[in-house]
């Protein structure tokens, strides 16, 4: 075991850039959409996605060295993108509120008629409605992790531990607990929609 470190290690630091490049290219860069739509459905702004998405392919190549080739590429991203979402989330949270005069100047001018729609989120607002969506969106960020990466991008638990370095026990606990409160949150939704909730 330690042995295989060992050559890992070594391959890793030998790398030259145009090995490191391919090495991105091929490994990295098709999970790009993947990422984005994470990013989207975790911080719930199309600005914030492309920040988290460009912020995490720059630490990937930064730090390529550090993956493991042959290793679940999609999973070590979305930590690396999980942990910056975070990072930035306990940033704002301990930041003053910041009221930017362009975004009240912008409310005040008159619109030319031309609507832009975001396809993404009307196919996303048309697959499970904005109940749910909004629901999603409301729970708290540990919890909506959680729900992103189990529900929406389908990882097992012992996968979900690693990205979020938690033990699975706290990876099931959190996802009943989030699951429960997307229930309470839906009860009205579902019956409005014939289901038979208590």
């Amino acid at each position: 075991m330690e042995e295989e470190e060992q050559q890992s290690a070594h391959i890793r630091n030998s790398l030259n850039k145009a090995e490191k490049d391919e090495l991105f290219k091929t490994t990295f860069v098709p999970h790009m959409d993947a990422l984005y739509n994470f990013g989207y459905y975790l911080a719930n702004d199309e600005g914030t996605a492309k920040d988290l998405l460009q912020e995490t392919f720059l630490k990937a190549y930064r730090f390529i060295e550090y993956f493991q080739v042959g290793t679940n590429a999609k999973a070590w991203l979305l930590r690396i993108m999980k942990n910056s979402f975070i990072n930035e989330y306990r940033k704002k949270s301990k930041a003053p509120y910041r009221v930017d005069i362009d975004d009240i100047n912008q409310k005040d001018d008159i619109d030319d008629g031309h609507v832009e729609l975001d396809m993404r989120q009307e196919v996303f607002n048309e697959l499970i409605g904005d109940e749910i969506t909004n629901a999603v969106n409301e729970l708290p960020v540990d919890y909506r992790l959680i729900i992103l990466l189990c529900d929406i991008e389908g990882f097992k638990y012992d996968e979900i531990a690693k990205i979020i370095d938690v033990p699975i026990g706290t990876v099931r606990s959190r996802l009943h607990r989030a699951r429960n409160l997307l229930k309470e949150k839906l009860k009205d939704y579902a019956r409005n929609r014939g289901f038979n909730v208590e």
